[in-house]
C-alpha cells in the first residue's frame, strides 16, 4: 500500500474537470491528485513549494558543514581584522 501525504485527495478526473475548484476548496492545504487510487501528483501553493525548497537547501548546507568540520586539520587559521 503506497502512503498518501495528504489529508485532502481528488481523483483525476475530478481535478480536470475543474481545477480551480479543487484549489479553491482546499485553502492552502496540500491535495493528492489521484490515478486509480495512487499518488500521482500533489497540488501545493507556492509558498509552500518556497518552504520545502529552503528545507533542502538547509539540509544540503548542514550537511556540507558537517563533512567539512572533519577538515579542520587542513584549515587556515585567519584574523579577520588583519584584513
Amino acid at each position: 500500500m503506497e502512503t498518501i501525504f495528504s489529508d485532502i485527495t481528488v481523483s483525476m478526473s475530478e481535478f480536470k474537470r475543474n481545477p480551480s475548484a479543487v484549489l479553491r476548496q482546499a485553502g492552502s492545504r496540500p491535495v493528492a491528485v489521484l490515478n486509480h487510487n495512487k499518488a500521482a501528483f500533489y497540488m501545493i501553493e507556492p509558498a509552500m513549494f518556497a518552504a520545502m525548497l529552503a528545507e533542502l537547501a538547509d539540509r544540503d548546507l548542514h550537511s556540507k558543514v558537517l563533512s567539512r568540520m572533519g577538515e579542520r586539520a587542513n584549515a587556515i587559521e585567519v584574523d579577520i581584522d588583519s584584513i
